[in-house]
């Protein structure tokens, strides 16, 4: 569990439950391999609730672009920002094959509360070194990858929206390897992996990725974990489709315009690295990242630090993230000169609507700080609180924005978040 930002000695055959099935069986992997009884099963659970307020009504803040609701302009508190509930059952049928289901439940963009398959997926350890396998399998590209949705397993009431929500997907259904090897005291893990995803966000809206093809590298000396990751998509998304239909009825400038930033077959790239350096006692961790999404989804870059201290059952950490476009975020749009007044008119407005859009690209900083507490084994308390400020006429991270929203305006967030496992 080196890989992880926060020890769980005290817990660990419940947080190995509700983490990773490769994690869970090395408890005991011995057993099944000698048992003649038949596959062993796992069962685990997870969950978070939790509360957030926002002191600023012209906005929602929402933890992914995937949300569909916030604390904000919706509700000054919401319980919908941070909680979540999730199963896993796991299976192994001897020393080569074994198999995950993960399901969890929380917030859609559409707002609506239903079960989604997050993993499932067989595994094949080819060797004692090589592992392979098939189904829908977490994208290994952060840090925090392999636990995203599991709240108890780090140590903020959620991950660093400046970086973890630039990639709101999670998992593709495809195929992956890794291989593990060792050289001059490090132990490394190399993984290659391809697949596709499909996420349905509305009834008349989706997003598509194909072709998700990566390499990862995870080195481990000590108490030291690096991670190294580059990837491609192909991706199709329609959430603002209507728009760049609306430029296209202008001739070539029209065409131009929706050629170059509607989201059709566009290949987006990215690449990552992190590093967590945890002692014991103590920890440190960041990541950063770029992503270039060659569309209104822009070129950013993405980056936090953090640290935290362990006395006792207490946990106090600090951190800091950023997001921040590279690309342009200002575009002319259409040149109103000789259209007669109704096309101008709605000329005017299509630009407008794209002025706003490209106002989305993150530009956003934040300064967290919080404390957790582990009051009892397998649950824990935090308590957060985030100063988030988008800067240059962006809207950062925040979604819903109010005809009163001023971009620079700091959002201030309290939150509380019971995470537990089981």
């Amino acid at each position: 569990m080196r890989n992880q930002p926060y020890p769980l000695s005290r817990s660990l055959p419940s947080v190995l439950r509700a983490c990773t099935l490769a994690a869970a069986l090395l408890a005991g992997a011995a057993q099944a391999a000698d048992d003649p009884a038949g596959p062993l099963w796992t069962f685990g659970g997870f969950g978070s609730l939790g509360v957030t307020h926002s002191d600023y009504r012209e906005a929602d803040f929402v933890p992914s672009a995937f949300s569909g609701d916030g604390a904000g302009a919706t509700h000054p508190f919401s319980t919908s920002t941070d909680s979540r509930i999730g199963a896993q059952l796991g299976v192994k049928f001897d020393k080569r094959w074994s198999g995950v289901l993960q399901i969890v439940e929380e917030q859609r963009y559409d707002r609506s509360w239903r079960p989604k398959v997050e993993w499932a997926n067989i595994k094949f350890q080819a060797t004692p070194d090589l592992a392979l396998r098939a189904g829908r399998i977490a994208l290994p590209i952060f840090l925090a990858a392999d636990y995203r949705k599991i709240g108890y397993a780090y140590p903020w009431a959620r991950t660093p929206v400046e970086f973890y929500g630039g990639i709101p997907i999670t998992n593709s259904d495809g195929v992956d390897a890794a291989y593990r090897w060792q050289a001059f005291g490090i132990k490394h893990t190399t993984q290659a992996f391809y697949g596709r995803t499909d996420i349905r966000l509305t009834d008349s809206t989706s997003a598509h990725a194909r072709a998700i093809t990566g390499l990862t590298h995870t080195a481990e000396f000590g108490a030291a974990t690096v991670r190294v990751s580059a990837f491609t998509a192909v991706l199709n998304l329609n959430v603002v489709r209507p728009l760049f239909d609306g430029f296209r009825q202008f001739g070539p400038q029209g065409l131009a315009i929706a050629d170059k930033y509607d989201v059709i077959d566009k290949r987006t790239t990215g690449m990552a690295i992190g590093i967590n350096y945890d002692p014991g006692k103590w920890f440190v961790m960041a990541e950063a990242g770029i992503l270039d999404g060659h569309s209104y989804l822009a070129k950013t870059s993405g980056k936090y630090i953090s640290g935290g201290y362990r006395s006792g059952a207490f946990t106090p950490y600090l951190s800091y993230s950023r997001s921040d476009p590279i690309s342009p975020t200002v575009d002319p749009g259409l040149s109103l000169a000789g259209l007669p007044p109704p096309y101008a008119l709605a000329a005017a407005q299509l630009n407008a609507n794209l002025a706003t859009l490209l106002k989305a690209i993150p530009n956003q900083t934040s300064v967290t700080a919080g404390v957790r507490w582990d009051f009892r084994p397998d649950m824990a308390l935090k308590l957060q609180y985030d100063r988030v400020r988008p800067h240059d006429g962006s809207r950062g991270s925040l979604v819903n924005v109010q005809p009163g929203f001023v971009s620079g305006h700091p959002v201030n967030l309290t939150s509380a978040v019971l995470d537990f496992v089981f």
